[in-house]
C-alpha cells in the first residue's frame, strides 16, 4: 500500500490484507521516523509521506515492506528458532554425530541431523543487519533497529559507524518513532507473534503501555510539536480500526475522532498545521481512499469520490501549499509522481523519472527537494527533484540494490536503508548536493567473505496464455560447482508482493556451500509490474493462472544447461506456501520435493477462520467463501482437497499459534 505517513508517520506492523512468508529477499522495513522489526521480504512499500514535510503513514495493510512485516517476522522466527535452538546444542553435544531435537519443535518423519551439518551452517545463520528508522533532532543521531539477540530492537547510532546504542530489550520485535522535537519515542510491539500491537512510551529503558493492552491497535504519527499522536485500535469491537489522539505523556487525554464503520481504515498522520488528520480506506491493493478528519469538529472529507474510479498511492508528502506530492496511479498503470489537491482531489502529473514506477518520496525541510525512489526491473534507483525547477538529478553513487525508508533530516542529509547482494541492509545518509553518500552502521556476516555471494540474474518467460512473467535466478559459482545443479524455486508470499534482489542471508549457504542454484519467480498478482498485472490473479477463478506461471518457468529453467532437470524441489511461505502446495500437486513430474511453510491449504477454512479485522480484506484478493460458486471454487483449488495426489516428499512447517 502506500508508504503513508502524514507527519510524524510511521512504519507499520504486518498488513492484514497480505499473507506474506519470509521466502523472499530479507526486508529491513526502516522509514520516516520509524525503526522497524522484521528481517523478510524487502517489498519496498510506498512511502508514507508525512504533512509537515508529509509523510502519509503506512496501513498495516499497505506497509511493507515493510517492512517490518511482522507476519514475516514470526515465520523468520521459527525458521531461526529452529534451525538456532539447533546449532546451539552444537557446542555441549561434544563429538555427538546428531543434534538432538530441540524441545521447541514437533517433528514427525524427520531424520536426524549431523551435527557437522549444523556447524556447517552456523555462520549462515550469524549474519546482522540494520534498518535505518529516522533521525532524532535532539542530536543529530539515527534511530535504528537491528539484533543483537533472537529479535530487533531499537537502537541509537550517534555518528557514522559509531557505536549501537541498544535502547530498549523486549522479548519480542519492536519498532519504534521519535517525535519531531526528539522528545519522545513511542514503541510498538505484540506478544507471542499475535500482530495485536500495543503502544508504548519509551522511558530511559523502559516501556509505558499507552493502549489498552489487548486491542490491535496501529501507530500514525506525531504532531509537529510532539504532544500529540495518531492511531488506530480495535478496542470498541475487536474488528474495526477506529482512529484516536493522545497526547503520549498523558494516556488519560486519548479520544476517538473517527468511528470506521468498517475494516480497511488507517491512520495517514497529521497536516503540519496540526488541524487535520489524513485516514486511509484500504480496499486492496489496487483501491485506496484518501480522508481528512478535522480535529476540532471530527468531520470527515473524502480527497477524491470514493465511488469513482479506483486508484491507489504509494507514497505522499505534504508542499508548501498544503497540497499533496503524491505517487499515484491515476489514470496510469504504474504510479507516478504528481501534485493532488485536498480539496478538490485533482491529480497533475510531475516528472518522468525514467518512466518507471515511483515506490516511495519524501520532502526537505523546507520544500523545495523532493527524493524520489523508483523500482527499476526490480532495482531501486534514487532521484532528487527540484520543486521550483522541475529538474529530476539521478543518483549514480549508489550500487544495484534495494533503498526503503528515505527521510531528509531537517539539517540536510537524507537518510535511508539499503541492501543488496553483497551487503546486509545497513543504515546510509546522502547528500543531496554532491550524491556523496555515508555508511552509518555495517552490519557482521557470520564471518563469511559477502563477495562469494551471487548476484541475481533475470529471467523471463511467455506464460500459458502468453503473458509475459519474470523471476530472479541466482547460479552458484561454476567453478566451484560445476555441470548441472539442483535447484531450489522459492515463491514469495502476498501475493500482493515482489521478489526484489539483494541480500540473500542463510540462503547463500545454499548457493556457497551445496552449489543449490535458487530461483524466485514473480508470478501474475505480484506489486512491482502495474495494477493490470497485480489483478491478474484475483479471485478464485483466475488463482490457478498463477500456479500455471510456475509451470512455464519450470519448462524454461528444465531446459538451462547448468540445472539439473531432475532435482528441482519448491518452497513458499504463508500464501507462497500455497503456492507451494499447489505446484507439488500440478508439476508433479517436474518436482521432486517440497517444504511448504505456514501455508493456506484450505481458502474456505482461511476465510472463516481468520482474524475479523482482515477477512474482508482477503476476500477481495481471494474470494467470498459466502458465495456458494466461489466457495464451491475455492474448495476445489484448496490442496488440502487433493492431499492424496502428493506424490513427492513434503516437509511441512506450521506454527501452533499462527493469527492467520
Amino acid at each position: 500500500m502506500p508508504d503513508a505517513r502524514l507527519h510524524g508517520g510511521a512504519r507499520r506492523p504486518s498488513p492484514p490484507d497480505r499473507d506474506i512468508g519470509e521466502t523472499a529477499l530479507e526486508r529491513p522495513r526502516a522509514h520516516h521516523r520509524t525503526a522497524s522489526t522484521s528481517p523478510t521480504l524487502w517489498r519496498v512499500a510506498p512511502h508514507p509521506s508525512s504533512f509537515r514535510r508529509t509523510t502519509l503513514a503506512c496501513p498495516p495493510t499497505l506497509c511493507n515492506l515493510s517492512r517490518r512485516h511482522r507476519h514475516g517476522e514470526m515465520i523468520m522466527k521459527l525458521h531461526r528458532a529452529a534451525l538456532g535452538a539447533l546449532l546451539a546444542t552444537v557446542s555441549t553435544i561434544g563429538l555427538a554425530q546428531e543434534v538432538p531435537k530441540p524441545a521447541e519443535l514437533t517433528v514427525s518423519g524427520m531424520p536426524a541431523i549431523p551435527a557437522e551439518l549444523a556447524e556447517k551452517t552456523r555462520p549462515y545463520l550469524e549474519y546482522r543487519t540494520a534498518g535505518f528508522g529516522g533521525w532524532d533532532a535532539s542530536d543529530r543521531s539515527m534511530l535504528i533497529s537491528t539484533r543483537f539477540g533472537n529479535v530487533s530492537q531499537l537502537h541509537r547510532v550517534s555518528m557514522p559507524m559509531g557505536m549501537r546504542q541498544q535502547l530498549t530489550f523486549e522479548a519480542e520485535p519492536v519498532g519504534g518513532t521519535v517525535d519531531p522535537t526528539g522528545t519522545t519515542i513511542v514503541v510498538s510491539k505484540d506478544a507471542g507473534g499475535s500482530e495485536f500491537s500495543q503502544l508504548y512510551r519509551w522511558e530511559d529503558g523502559s516501556l509505558v503501555l499507552l493502549t489498552d493492552g489487548e486491542s490491535r491497535n496501529g501507530f500514525g504519527g506525531f504532531n509537529e510539536e510532539g504532544d500529540l499522536i495518531l492511531f488506530s485500535s480495535t478496542k470498541r469491537n475487536g474488528r474495526e480500526g477506529d482512529i484516536y489522539v493522545m497526547n503520549p505523556s498523558d494516556p488519560a487525554t486519548e479520544r476517538m475522532i473517527f468511528e470506521a464503520p468498517g475494516v480497511g481504515w488507517f491512520p495517514g498522520g497529521f497536516n503540519e498545521a496540526g488541524t487535520h488528520a489524513i485516514v486511509i480506506k484500504y480496499t486492496s491493493v489496487t483501491d485506496m481512499d484518501l480522508y481528512t478528519i478535522d480535529l476540532a469538529t471530527g468531520d470527515l472529507n473524502a480527497v477524491r469520490d470514493p465511488d469513482g474510479d479506483d486508484w491507489a498511492f504509494g507514497g505522499a508528502a505534504e508542499a508548501a501549499d498544503g497540497s499533496l506530492f503524491i505517487a499515484a496511479d491515476i489514470d496510469s498503470d504504474i504510479k507516478r509522481l504528481g501534485t493532488m489537491d485536498l480539496e478538490t482531489g485533482d491529480f497533475t502529473p510531475i516528472g518522468d523519472f525514467g518512466g518507471w514506477e515511483v515506490t516511495s518520496l519524501d520532502i526537505n525541510e523546507d520544500k523545495t527537494m523532493l527524493a524520489v525512489v523508483t523500482n527499476e526491473r526490480g532495482s531501486s534507483q534514487l532521484w532528487f527533484y527540484d520543486i521550483a525547477s522541475g529538474q529530476e538529478r539521478k543518483v549514480d553513487t549508489l550500487p544495484p540494490g534495494l533503498i526503503g525508508g528515505v527521510d531528509f533530516a531537517p539539517w540536510g542529509p537524507l537518510g535511508f536503508t539499503f541492501t543488496s547482494a553483497t551487503s546486509p541492509s545497513d543504515a546510509y545518509s546522502i547528500d543531496p548536493d554532491t550524491f556523496e553518500v555515508t555508511r552509518w552502521t555495517k552490519s557482521e556476516t557470520g564471518g563469511l567473505d559477502p563477495e562469494r555471494n551471487v548476484e541475481a540474474e533475470l529471467v523471463e518467460v511467455e506464460s500459458f496464455d502468453g503473458e509475459k512473467v519474470s523471476g530472479w535466478l541466482y547460479r552458484p559459482d561454476p567453478d566451484q560447482f560445476p555441470g548441472e545443479r539442483p535447484l531450489i524455486v522459492s515463491i514469495h508470499g502476498g501475493p500482493e508482493g515482489q521478489f526484489r534482489p539483494g541480500f540473500r542471508g542463510s540462503s547463500n549457504y545454499y548457493l556457497n556451500e551445496l552449489g543449490i542454484a535458487l530461483f524466485y519467480p514473480n508470478v501474475r498478482g505480484s506489486t512491482g509490474f502495474g495494477r493490470r498485472f497485480v489483478s491478474l490473479d484475483n479471485g478464485p477463478f483466475l488463482r490457478e493462472d498463477s500456479v500455471k506461471d510456475i509451470g512455464a518457468f519450470l519448462d524454461t529453467l528444465s531446459t538451462d544447461a547448468a540445472i539439473d532437470s531432475d532435482n528441482i524441489g519448491v518452497t513458499g511461505g504463508s500464501y507462497g506456501g500455497y503456492m507451494c502446495y499447489a505446484s507439488i500437486l500440478a508439476y508433479k513430474d517436474q518436482l521432486n520435493g517440497a517444504l511448504c511453510n505456514v501455508a493456506i491449504s484450505n481458502f474456505v477454512t482461511f476465510l472463516e477462520n481468520t482474524q475479523d479485522y482482515r477477512r474482508d480484506l482477503r476476500r477481495a484478493e481471494y474470494g467470498d467463501e459466502r458465495d456458494p460458486a466461489q466457495r464451491a471454487k475455492l474448495e476445489e483449488i484448496s490442496p488440502l482437497n487433493r492431499i492424496e495426489e502428493v506424490v513427492d516428499p513434503l516437509f511441512v512447517v506450521q506454527g501452533a499459534n499462527d493469527p492467520r
